[in-house]
C-alpha cells in the first residue's frame, strides 16, 4: 500500500490504468475512494493513469491534529510528492470542494507540475462561504459541518470518530487560507477548468467569477454531494472531454 512521507506526516496514494496522467483530489469528510464509488475514475481508465491521494486527516493518510500540518503549502506539497514518488513531471490535475482548494495551491506554489486543472464546486473568491444562503454571514464552524453532514448524507461521514474530529477541524479551519489563488489560477500558467453541479448552490459565485474572467465554466447533473457520486459519471464525461477533445 503505497505513501509517501512529507513534512512529517504520511500520505496514502493509489494508481489505476495506464497512460497520460490525472490526479484526483477529494473534498472534506471524503476520501479518495469518492471517485471509485461514484464511477468518475472509471471514465478515464482506458488511456490514463489515475492517481488517486487520500488528504491529511482523510482516508488511510495521517491524521494530526495540528493545524499547521494542514496549510496549504504543504497540502500542495504532498501531491507534487506523490507526483514525485511515481516520477511525474505535469498532470492534469482535478480537485472537487477541498480538492480543489489544494488544487488551486498547486498552481500557486508548483505551477510548474500543472498540465490543466479542473476545479468542481469551489469558489476561488469566496471559498468555503460560497456555500453560504443569502443572509448568512458565517463563519461556518468545523462543528456545524459536521453535523449538516450527519443529518444530510449520514452515509458519506460514517467513518467519522472522535478521534478523526481534531484533524478534521484543522483540515476545514485551514479552508480559509485563500491568499493569492485567484490571481495564480489566473496567470495563464495552465488552462483551468471550472465545474459545478447544476443544484450545488456554490455555482452561483463560481459563475460570477468564470464570467468576468473568461474561465470555461461547465455544469453537469447534482448538488455539491451528487456530483462524484449519484452523477459521476457525466461529470467525468465532461471534463474528459474538455481535457481531450479530440479523444
Amino acid at each position: 500500500m503505497p505513501f509517501i512521507s512529507h513534512n512529517g506526516h504520511r500520505t496514502h496514494y493509489q494508481t489505476l490504468g495506464a497512460g497520460l496522467p490525472v490526479v484526483l483530489l477529494h473534498g472534506h469528510l471524503l476520501s479518495s475512494r469518492c471517485w471509485l464509488e461514484g464511477g468518475f475514475a472509471e471514465a478515464f481508465l482506458a488511456d490514463h493513469m489515475v492517481v488517486l491521494v487520500d488528504a491529511l486527516g482523510h482516508g488511510q493518510s495521517d491524521k494530526p491534529a495540528d493545524p499547521a500540518a494542514y496549510r496549504l503549502k504543504d497540502q500542495a506539497g504532498k501531491v507534487a510528492s506523490v507526483m514525485d514518488a511515481l516520477g511525474i513531471e505535469r498532470a492534469d490535475v482535478i480537485g472537487h470542494s477541498m480538492g480543489a482548494w489544494t488544487a488551486a495551491g498547486m498552481a500557486r506554489h508548483w505551477p510548474d507540475r500543472l498540465q490543466s486543472l479542473t476545479l468542481g464546486g469551489w469558489d476561488p473568491v469566496k471559498g468555503v462561504a460560497a456555500a453560504f444562503p443569502p443572509g448568512f454571514e458565517g463563519p461556518l464552524l468545523f462543528e456545524q459541518a459536521l453535523e449538516l453532514a450527519r443529518a444530510f448524507v449520514p452515509h458519506l461521514v460514517s467513518w467519522v470518530t472522535p478521534e478523526d474530529e481534531p484533524g478534521l477541524r484543522a483540515s476545514w479551519d485551514a479552508l480559509a487560507e485563500m491568499d493569492g489563488l485567484a490571481e495564480a489560477l489566473l496567470s495563464g500558467r495552465a488552462p483551468v477548468l471550472m465545474w459545478c453541479g447544476r443544484d450545488d448552490i456554490r455555482g452561483r459565485h463560481m459563475k460570477v467569477f468564470a464570467e468576468r474572467h473568461g474561465v470555461e465554466m461547465i455544469w453537469t447533473a447534482g448538488n455539491h454531494n451528487s456530483v462524484v457520486y449519484e452523477h459521476a459519471p457525466e461529470g467525468a464525461r465532461a471534463v474528459r472531454a474538455w481535457l481531450r477533445p479530440d479523444g
